[in-house]
């Protein structure tokens, strides 16, 4: 009968990235006596470069009639 190839060790699992409020508003409180200021960001900016390239195309006839 064959043997079986061994197997590599079992990974521990990482602890989970588990923030509780108490610790944000200890880094935010921190960052804030530091002299830094929190900027807002309006709903739907995006802090992503667009890759869409501005074509500048217009619709319509030029000469239209009066």
């Amino acid at each position: 009968m064959a043997r079986k190839p061994p197997r590599a060790a079992a990974k521990k699992k990482q602890p989970a990235a588990v923030e509780t409020s108490e610790s944000i508003e200890e880094q935010t409180r921190l960052f804030l006596q530091q002299g830094h200021k929190i900027q807002v960001i309006r709903s739907g900016v995006s802090g992503q470069p667009s890759m869409a390239v501005n074509k500048n195309i217009k619709l319509g006839n030029k000469t239209a009639a009066k």
